[in-house]
């Protein structure tokens, strides 16, 4: 496993595909999470975000049936390639996590970040 630790990181970051389904007002797209955290996700999106835009996000964990809710802020997207259908990756920050969502979330990055086969990076 590859540690690293880039100046700007307050937390350790674990690449894993988790189902993700975003909202903004009447704007919803489906996708695929490129890495989490206890304090932000990165995800890929078909269509260019506006930094600062807030968006209701239902990440769908592996071991339980509902999503998990959260409310995020977009930080930075950025195009992956200069292809005219490229898709962006988004970076968001956690704003709020549901109440009935916490531990189960917080849970499920303890069991990734001690029991994980995918690579985590700080």
């Amino acid at each position: 496993m590859n540690l690293k630790w880039p100046e700007r990181r307050r937390f350790i970051r674990v690449d894993v595909p988790l189902k993700v389904t975003f909202k903004n007002g009447n704007y919803l797209e489906k996708g695929v999470t490129i890495n989490i955290s206890p304090v932000g996700v990165k995800f890929e999106s078909a269509k260019e975000i506006k930094a600062d835009d807030e968006f209701e996000i239902a990440l769908y964990l592996p071991s339980i049936d509902n999503p998990i809710h959260i409310k995020a802020k977009i930080v930075w997207q950025k195009k992956t390639s200069l292809e005219d259908k490229a898709p962006y990756e988004v970076g968001a920050e956690i704003i709020s996590i549901k109440e009935t969502d916490k531990n189960i979330f917080l849970k499920y990055l303890c069991d990734l970040f001690y029991n994980s086969t995918y690579e985590l990076k700080v």
